[in-house]
């Protein structure tokens, strides 16, 4: 390839770089994984030298999105075989300079939540690759058939199906950010504070803690329920003496979360979900393979 289509090639495929790497992370659940198969698709891009490909974007998305299915079907295998509750790797969201109302927003924000990502797990690769495409991006069904190379009746039923599944699992939780900020920062005050009391005024009756270790740090290897259980459980955990720890306060999978740092390294990063005012799930993030890449940000809008 001449050195200027090289160039050329490049920079054509680094101003596709986020949609790529945004579409990869929604289908795989994992930014290593995402980057993997970006990266994937930058070499298939530059061996090809289609610089002049008349829709780059596209073209981009139909080779990232078919990596990605095939890295799907290789990860359920891994994930049968996981240590304890499997969570997506968690990761930095902001908004980029274009930044959307707040109803665009709200809607972004749900698409990378945890919540969301959790039950795309339970989808076929070809049911979330439609769900992604189609919800998250908003790409025609005739594209997205193309990228599938299915009939454009095919993909509807696929995005029908997925979408009623969506609907049916995914959790009814509160989205007001400036609450779940305000109601995480008590809840992290009460804990360390050693009230229980007050802690568990916060928790929802049927609250549910869900630990992800992989079995690589310490954590519950089952669901927590309940608020008295919940409570004591963090209560204890809270009046732990751990040397060098920090507490930051950041946005993580589009909503605020407590990144805990030890000796300067992510430790666990930990979001709770609402509804009606309360806590009703507690996500920890414990397994440092998925807590690499924690500062790493995901720019919303794609």
């Amino acid at each position: 390839m001449p050195a200027e289509s090289a160039t050329d090639a490049t920079a054509v495929f680094e101003a596709h770089r986020p949609v790529l790497t945004g579409v990869a992370y929604r289908m795989l659940g994992r930014f290593a994984d995402a980057e993997d198969v970006v990266q994937d698709a930058w070499l298939r891009w530059s061996a090809e030298g289609r610089a002049d490909v008349r829709e780059p974007r596209g073209y981009l998305v139909t080779i990232t999105t078919r990596l990605a299915i095939d890295r799907l079907r290789q990860a359920q295998t891994r994930h049968e075989t996981y240590v304890g509750p499997w969570l997506p790797e968690p990761i930095a969201t902001r908004f980029g300079p274009s930044s959307p109302d707040a109803a665009e927003r709200a809607e972004l924000q749900e698409s990378v939540s945890l919540a969301v990502l959790i039950v795309l797990e339970s989808l076929s690769p070809l049911e979330r690759a439609v769900f992604v495409l189609r919800e998250a991006f908003g790409f025609p069904y005739a594209d997205i058939a193309a990228t599938l190379e299915r009939s454009e009746t095919a993909v509807r039923q696929l995005a029908g199906r997925a979408r009623r599944h969506v609907d049916e699992r995914k959790p009814r939780y509160d989205v007001d950010v400036a609450q779940r900020r305000e109601l995480t920062e008590r809840f992290m005050v009460a804990a360390g504070g050693g009230d229980l009391d007050a802690l568990l005024g916060l928790l929802a009756p049927d609250v549910r803690l869900v630990s992800d270790s992989g079995g690589k740090s310490k954590a519950p290897r089952r669901v927590i329920e309940t608020a008295d259980k919940v409570g004591r459980f963090l209560f204890a955990v809270a009046g732990e003496s751990v040397p060098g720890v920090e507490y930051r306060f950041t946005e993580i999978n589009g909503a605020p979360a407590l990144l805990v740092l030890v000796d300067g390294l992510p430790d666990t990063v930990v979001q709770v979900e609402l509804r009606d005012g309360r806590i009703q799930c507690v996500y920890l993030v414990r397994n440092p393979d998925k807590l690499a890449n924690v500062l790493r940000v995901l720019q919303l809008p794609e």
